[in-house]
């Protein structure tokens, strides 16, 4: 099969996903186009309306993570076409749905979280429940996510050797953490149209690649580890017009640049794959089913995504009628960046063997070859800005993701309406607290290695994808919507991630009884496997309860 036939497929299949599904989901529910959204209503602090290409921006930067370029490479060990046929059907019909859902289910009840949402349909209960896993799985986030940017922008090999695509893609990220707080206070005060906007930020953008490669910072991991959560800091409390909301826009240059070469490079190329399309059922001892659907994660659905849609985006949108382009639009996007990774990692495999090395850096080395051969590039300029482009997905995550669990934190300990904050509900709900406890602990995680972390957090992720579809599946029905479409989604996610779970529980308990188990490893994954399973079954039962009940005529109108 050759890469240009797959690729037109997974781009028309997209399209008419976008255009047509979504858009049936958009008449049948519902929208307002002269309703005043939460962003508007509140505008300050966590609130921000903006233009929907800088709330897409957004969403688009900082749920586009590590997984659309790891997973999809890993899974391929299976054959290109399980890993091509569950990125386009679960993109279309599970990622792109929880993603639009969250952030119209959020919309609709003022930009609250999802968590929040459940208090209002399932009760208080079932709301503490789920921001406890919420926050559970935000640690997670930051341990795997800081631990891989750090090791990207490690400046020195092991034996003391400088490493310039390392060290030029950190400097490019200092640069642009300056050079956003910059673009937002322009953009604050002086109020550019949306064209002159664009071509400022693309401007920048450049400039502040080329500065960063004519002088790379030389730190290794540890240092870089620092700089990480200190810049996380600074995004989980500044106001978002100030840094998050004008990097993650100038960041998109980045990541569509990067997007739009590969699928280029694929269409110029039309490379031939060379691996099978299936390998088998079960492959280096691991079955397809749940791996595949674990792996891929982010490439099809993530539970992370319903997190950005209701904590974030949800609070930027300046009308309803831009929450398709945001929720499901960025998620098709995504989709596209996980079949360009597939396409070009298959292509440079050899005899049905995959490349040797990282992902990241498989993907990187074809890219930047594109690059290369498309536009001229020089190789070591192209590998710089490769190698900030797959940092860069992993930073917008992660910087997204310390801010919702500060504020998961801060709403598990929210009193009641009415009720009188506690000295410690005041301690907990406070900005700077809850942002500096959340961040020490995932860094207490992310000294384990994000490689200890990794395989947790896939199964977290997925099964947070199955509670935030239970609970949204609630919310319409109580709202008098029609939610059957997200009953699939939510029973089929559920069940492979349990079962996932449940086998790595059962692993663990083999490493206990031959005497491989490592308690700084296994201990942790068995703690928080363990509590993940006990949470999300205790919420599915709240979730479940209220979806035999009729639909609440006191909230019909509500939302």
């Amino acid at each position: 099969m050759n890469g240009l036939t797959i690729m037109l497929i997974a781009l028309v299949a997209l399209a008419a996903g976008y255009f047509g599904y979504a858009r049936w989901l958009e008449k049948t529910w519902g929208i307002d186009p002269n309703r005043p959204t939460p962003a508007v209503e509140n505008k300050g602090g966590d609130y921000a309306p903006a233009n929907k290409w800088t709330v897409f921006a957004h969403q688009f930067t900082s749920i586009t993570g590590a997984g659309p370029v790891t997973g999809p490479i890993i899974a391929a060990m299976f054959g290109w076409l399980p890993a091509l046929l569950w990125m386009i059907i679960g993109g279309i019909f599970f990622g792109a749905v929880q993603d639009f859902t969250a952030l119209y289910a959020s919309v609709k009840n003022g930009g609250r979280s999802i968590g929040m949402i459940i208090e209002d349909y399932v009760g208080r209960t079932g709301r503490q429940l789920f921001l406890l896993f919420c926050w559970l799985f935000t640690l997670l986030v930051i341990a795997a996510f800081c631990d891989m940017v750090a090791n990207t922008f490690n400046g020195f090999a092991k034996d003391g050797t400088e490493l310039m695509p390392g060290a030029a893609a950190g400097s490019i990220s200092l640069i642009y953490m300056v050079g956003a707080v910059l673009f937002g206070l322009y953009l604050k005060y002086m109020r550019p149209t949306a064209g002159v906007q664009l071509i400022v930020g693309i401007v920048l953008m450049v400039a502040m690649v080329a500065l960063g490669i004519c002088f790379p910072v030389y730190l290794d991991s540890v240092s870089w580890r620092y700089v990480v959560f200190a810049y996380l800091f600074a995004a989980s409390v500044m106001p978002m017009w100030l840094l998050k909301q004008p990097r993650d826009y100038l960041s998109m240059f980045l990541l569509i640049g990067m997007i739009v070469c590969g699928v280029l490079g694929v269409f110029v190329k039309n490379p031939t794959l060379n691996m099978p399309a299936f390998v088998g059922w079960e492959v280096k001892n691991l079955d397809l089913f749940p791996i595949l659907f674990v792996t891929i994660a982010c490439g099809a659905v993530s539970g992370f995504h319903s997190l950005v849609s209701s904590g974030t985006s949800s609070k930027m949108v300046a009308n309803e009628k831009d929450m398709r382009l945001v929720g499901y639009g960025s998620m098709c996007v995504e989709v596209v960046l996980g079949v360009v990774a597939l396409v070009v990692v298959c292509a440079a495999a050899q005899g049905g063997v995959l490349p040797a090395g990282t992902p990241f850096q498989t993907f990187s080395h074809s890219v930047a070859g594109f690059l290369t051969e498309l536009f001229g590039v020089p190789t070591d300029i192209a590998a710089c800005i490769l190698t900030m482009c797959v940092s860069a997905l992993a930073l917008t995550s992660v910087d997204a993701v310390a801010r919702i669990g500060r504020m998961s934190l801060q709403e598990l300990f929210t009193p009641r309406p009415g009720e009188k904050k506690g000295p410690i509900q005041a301690l907990f709900t406070n900005t700077v607290f809850s942002t500096v406890l959340t961040l020490l602990l995932g860094y207490a995680i992310c000294m384990a290695g994000y490689m200890s972390v990794w395989p947790l957090f896939g199964s977290a992720n997925q099964l947070l994808s199955a509670l935030v579809l239970t609970g949204l599946a609630v919310f319409l029905k109580a709202t008098g919507r029609k939610g059957w479409m997200l009953y699939g989604p939510m029973t089929v996610m559920f069940v492979v991630t349990m079962t996932a779970l449940v086998q790595a529980v059962l692993k663990i308990f083999g490493q206990m009884a031959d005497g491989t188990f490592v308690f700084m490893v296994g201990g942790l994954q068995l703690i928080i496997a363990v509590a993940l399973i006990i949470l999300a079954l205790l919420v599915v039962y709240h979730c479940v309860l209220r979806l035999r009940e009729p639909a609440d005529a006191s909230k019909l109108q509500k939302a």
